[in-house]
């Protein structure tokens, strides 16, 4: 593995105490050499709006050139009434557009839903892959990342937990893997 990657990675919960972003973080830190994560803030992204989108708000384009200039897309989200955040879909509007110039086109993704709850955000994590589908980001399939009782997942002092590193390192393994296979295609 020669070259590094740049990440574009994307939280949809916007806490200031997300559990997403530090599995974003945690995942960082764990990253193979030829990975380099950078967390792209979506929380101050306006509503996708075609008609503002005439002239794009500076958010909006700060944002698409941010994803166009990375070469792989992590998403982190956690699972709102079935489904992600409306912060995570707006994104993915926002980054899709104008419409023939996605910032999102071709770029190896991987999607990693993290909970609470015992289900592990399934529901999350399969809606986004949906509209992924749609934009042409060829999705990692394997390892699945569903994380459910996530709030085991740090210690009191915001550490991850021993017992939680052997799953998060195959996984951001897989995916350093996954980048260089699909970069080079």
């Amino acid at each position: 593995m020669s070259n590094v990657y740049e990440i574009a990675v994307l939280v949809g919960s916007l806490r200031k105490a997300s559990i997403n972003r530090k599995v974003a973080l945690a995942l960082a830190e764990l990253a193979p050499a030829n990975l380099k994560l950078n967390i792209i803030e979506i929380g101050d992204l306006p509503l996708y709006n075609e008609d503002i989108d005439v002239e794009p708000p500076a958010a909006y384009s700060t944002f698409r050139q941010q994803v166009s200039s990375s070469d792989a897309v992590l998403f982190v989200t956690p699972e709102y009434n079935r489904s992600m955040p409306a912060a995570m879909k707006n994104a993915l509007d926002v980054g899709s557009r104008p419409y023939g110039q996605s910032a999102w086109n071709g770029k190896p993704g991987a999607v990693i839903s993290v909970s609470v709850g015992a289900v592990g955000g399934f529901g999350a994590n399969h809606h986004l892959r949906q509209s992924l589908v749609f934009l042409n980001v060829p999705c990692m399939q394997q390892p699945e990342a569903y994380i459910g009782g996530a709030g085991t997942l740090f210690n009191e002092a915001g550490t991850l937990n021993e017992g939680s590193k052997p799953f998060l390192q195959s996984f951001i393994n897989a995916y350093g893997q996954w980048v260089e296979q699909h970069k080079k295609a």
